[in-house]
């Protein structure tokens, strides 16, 4: 008899977010019997700056002005760290690469350098250039229900100046507390809400990549990739994740997107996970990976 290696899902977060906002979903896949790694972008997780000025009660001109560690980190230094862990998991069997929002962006810059280590890429509601730069997609209609200006409130500080963004979550402000349920997650409880706003970090980098970070069909192309919408995402409107598929599904027509749907704001999945945990347990039935020897029905000596 043979079997199949185990494969690893490694799970990319997306802005000013962490490792941390996967922990329901990874509970959910250790039930189901797979194995994930949540990965913490550089500035991230611990190695993020809370200051005492974000702390209660509120130094809001302190805030607005302390430096903060994420200062600096560009897309490639996120992809870097990525690769990183990537090649140590395909140590141990096939890879599949899970990213959200933002963190798009990254598992695309990482895929275009090494898609010798992934195994499937699949986007969940998450950035994949392919026609524009990131942050231009913002001026195209898909975008035009996207309230920009209704978080602008939450900013603290001025980015040029900090070399950073950073956004005050921890504000008690009820007008911007509700823009930010709405665009991230309308579809929660407002304990939902606040608990998961609790685990963002204030602080995120500004580097959205260029041109040379779009998905590029000679090496990102090559890997068989899943898109997951998020029908009642407001913060990426099922149209424009609608259009990343159908560029995606351009550049590469011989290997397009195979997409799932989940009933979910940009947030609830990660709150409610277990249908995206059956979801991505699905996606190991369509690795291409060669059996394995069971060593463990090999005779002694043999």
């Amino acid at each position: 008899m043979s079997r199949q290696l185990q494969p690893t899902f490694v799970l990319v977060h997306g802005a000013f977010a962490n490792s941390f906002s996967f922990a329901p979903l990874q509970a959910e896949l250790g039930l189901l019997g797979h194995r994930s790694v949540a990965v913490d972008l550089p500035g991230h997780g611990f190695g993020a700056s809370y200051s005492r000025a974000y702390q209660a009660p509120q130094d809001l001109e302190g805030l607005a002005s302390e430096p903060g560690s994420i200062k600096g980190v560009t897309l490639a230094d996120n992809a870097a760290h990525l690769i990183g862990i990537l090649e140590r998991a395909k140590r141990n069997g096939p890879v599949i690469l899970v990213s959200h929002s933002r963190g798009g962006m990254t598992a695309t810059v990482a895929a275009n350098a090494r898609p010798d280590l992934i195994d499937r890429i699949v986007y969940v509601s998450a950035w994949c250039p392919v026609e524009l730069d990131a942050g231009d997609y913002y001026a195209e209609p898909e975008m035009a229900t996207v309230d920009v200006a209704s978080l602008a409130p939450a900013m603290a500080g001025n980015p040029a100046e900090l070399g950073l963004l950073r956004t005050n979550f921890r504000t008690a402000d009820a007008d911007v507390l509700g823009a930010l349920k709405a665009a991230f997650l309308a579809d929660s409880t407002d304990e939902e809400f606040l608990t998961f706003l609790n685990t963002f970090q204030p602080d995120e980098n500004l580097d959205v990549g260029t041109s040379a970070d779009r998905a590029q069909a000679a090496t990102w192309g090559r890997i068989p990739k899943t898109f997951v919408r998020l029908t009642r995402d407001a913060s990426m409107p099922l149209a424009l994740q609608d259009r990343l598929i159908r560029e995606g599904n351009e550049l590469t027509p011989k290997n397009p997107y195979d997409v799932r749907t989940l009933d979910s704001s940009h947030l609830k999945w990660l709150i409610d996970p277990a249908p995206a945990a059956q979801v991505l347990g699905e996606l190991t039935t369509l690795l291409e990976v060669p059996d394995v020897p069971d060593m463990s029905e090999v005779p002694d000596g043999a």
